[in-house]
């Protein structure tokens, strides 16, 4: 389905925030920073959204300044799928050592 991501940087927290909203279709700015549930500044947001499009992992489609829906692409698929997966994994990892069996 999703096929391999271009480029070498790290999402950040904004940029992983947004990958997953994006999971649900296409979104304008205002629409994932409700659906996520975290308060993301203007700047923030947009500025993640900027790097998401620059390293191919999103893209925008037509429409009117700020209220333009974004999309995420194959490659924001597989970076999600594996930026989700080595959470987990760090997940698992520290509720085992705080002694709770992991979900």
């Amino acid at each position: 389905m999703c096929g391999r991501p271009k480029g070498r940087g790290l999402p950040d927290d904004a940029q992983i925030l947004a990958l997953y909203a994006l999971t649900d279709g296409p979104l304008h700015g205002y629409a994932i920073d409700e659906l996520t549930g975290e308060r993301l500044g203007p700047g923030s947001l947009y500025g993640a959204l900027a790097r998401l499009e620059a390293k191919g992992l999103s893209e925008a489609l037509d429409g009117d300044g700020r209220q333009r829906p974004v999309r995420i692409t194959e490659q924001g698929c597989a970076v999600l799928e594996r930026e989700l997966r080595a959470m987990a994994r760090v997940a698992d990892a520290g509720l085992r050592r705080l002694g709770v069996r992991p979900a």
